[in-house]
C-alpha cells in the first residue's frame, strides 16, 4: 500500500505539480529561503524568460526507437545529462534531508552534489553510494578550506565544486523581511563557524550573517590553484559567467565550469544562465566541461541547454519541492519525470541520444 507521502509524488506530472504540493506544506519562512532570489528578483524571472525565448529546429526521418538518455559527466556514466545542484540545508524540509535526496539520486544514476552548508554531513552521504560530488566555499581560513575539500575526498566524493560567486550573499528581500533564521535541529553539518544562523536578527537575514562571518571576500584565481595543487579530483568552477572567466578557469586547469548565476540569488541583474551558455560555449571550444545551472525546470530545458553546449545541467529547487512534498519518494518522482520528459524531447527532436542533441540548432 502506498504511504500518504507517496500519493502526491505519483500524482505530480510536471515539477511545477511538486512545486504547489511543497508550498502547501512548507512554513512560508521557509518557502520564500528556497523560492526566493535577491534584490528585485529580476535575474530569477530572467532566468526562466530565456528558456522560453529558445525554441529548438528539430529534425525528422531519423531512427529514434532506441533512443537513451545516458550520458558521462566527469568521465563517469549517468543515467541522464543531470546532476543535483548543491543546495543548503535540506533537514529545512524534510527530517531525512541530504539522505533522501542523495538516496533518490543513486537510483536515478545521478550525481548528487553535497554542499558545504549541507544539514548531513557528507560521511554520512558518500555511504549511501551513488556518484557524490562536494561543493566547496572558500572559507576565511584557507587552509581549513583545503581541509574540508580532503576531507570529502576521503570520504569518497568524486570531484570538487568551488563555488567561485559568492564573496558574501546577496541581499534576498524575502528572507530579510522574513528575518529568515534557522531551527535549532538544522545545523552546517560540515563546518562549525558558530551559531549565527540561528539567532534572530532585527532587521536581516541570519542565514546571512553566518555565511558573511565563515566565507572569504578575499578568494582569488589564487585559491583555485592551491585546491588544483591539493586535490586529485576532477575540478569544477560554479558561478562562472564570463567567457573570460571561463578561459581562465581552462587554463588552470579546471576540469568543468558550471554557468551559473546561483539561481537567482546572488547579482540581481546578471546575465540568464542559458544566455551566457549560448555565448560561452563557442568561445570555450570544449577546453573543458560545460554545465548549465538556474532555471532548468523541464526535460525540454536540459534539450536546449544541450543544443546550446551544455554537457548537462544541474537542478535545484525542483529537488527540494519533491523532498518537501513527499519526501524521498517525491525526490524520485522529480528524476522520473525529468526523464520521461527529456526521453520524448529528445525522441521528437530526432536525436536517439544526448550526442545527436548538441549537434541541434536553436532559435533564439
Amino acid at each position: 500500500m502506498s504511504s500518504g507521502a507517496d500519493r502526491p509524488a505519483a500524482a505530480a506530472e510536471c515539477l511545477a505539480d511538486f512545486e504547489h504540493a511543497a508550498a502547501a506544506v512548507l512554513p512560508p519562512d521557509v518557502r520564500d529561503f528556497v523560492a526566493g532570489g535577491s534584490g528585485d528578483e529580476t535575474t530569477l524571472a530572467a532566468n526562466r524568460a530565456a528558456f522560453d525565448r529558445t525554441f529548438l529546429v528539430p529534425r525528422v526521418l531519423r531512427d529514434v526507437s532506441q533512443c537513451t538518455t545516458n550520458a558521462t559527466l566527469l568521465g563517469r556514466p549517468a543515467g541522464m545529462p543531470l546532476a543535483v545542484a548543491p543546495v543548503a540545508y535540506h533537514r529545512l524540509v524534510s527530517p531525512d534531508g541530504e539522505l533522501a535526496t542523495a538516496r533518490a539520486a543513486k537510483s536515478a544514476g545521478v550525481p548528487f552534489t553535497v554542499s558545504t552548508l549541507s544539514s548531513v554531513p557528507v560521511e554520512e552521504i558518500t555511504a549511501v553510494g551513488g556518484c557524490v560530488w562536494f561543493q566547496l566555499y572558500w572559507l576565511r581560513d584557507g587552509d581549513r578550506t583545503l581541509e574540508l575539500a580532503r576531507r570529502a575526498e576521503d570520504a569518497g566524493c568524486e570531484a570538487v565544486m568551488l563555488t567561485v560567486d559568492v564573496p558574501w550573499m546577496g541581499r534576498r528581500l524575502r528572507d530579510v523581511r522574513n528575518r529568515f533564521t534557522l531551527p535549532a535541529e538544522v545545523r552546517a553539518a560540515n563546518i562549525n563557524v558558530g551559531g549565527t544562523a540561528h539567532i534572530r536578527p532585527a532587521d536581516a537575514s541570519a542565514v546571512a550573517a553566518h555565511t558573511s562571518q565563515a566565507f572569504s571576500p578575499a578568494v582569488t584565481w589564487a585559491a583555485v590553484a592551491r585546491l588544483r595543487e591539493r586535490t586529485r579530483l576532477p575540478l569544477v568552477l560554479k558561478g562562472i559567467l564570463a567567457p573570460e572567466d571561463a578561459l581562465r578557469a581552462a587554463e588552470s586547469g579546471v576540469d568543468a565550469v558550471v554557468v551559473s548565476n546561483h539561481g537567482g540569488r546572488q547579482l540581481d541583474g546578471a546575465v540568464p544562465s542559458l544566455d551566457a551558455l549560448a555565448e560561452l560555449a563557442p568561445v570555450l571550444g570544449g577546453r573543458c566541461e560545460l554545465l548549465l545551472d538556474s532555471g532548468v525546470r523541464s526535460g525540454t530545458d536540459i534539450l536546449k541547454a544541450l543544443a546550446l553546449g551544455a554537457a548537462g545541467v544541474l537542478v535545484g529547487r525542483p529537488v527540494i519541492w519533491g523532498l518537501a512534498a513527499a519526501g524521498e519518494a517525491g525526490v524520485r518522482r522529480v528524476f522520473e519525470l525529468l526523464a520521461a520528459e527529456l526521453r520524448t524531447s529528445l525522441g521528437l527532436a530526432g536525436c536517439a541520444g544526448v550526442t545527436e542533441a548538441r549537434k541541434l540548432r536553436t532559435v533564439r
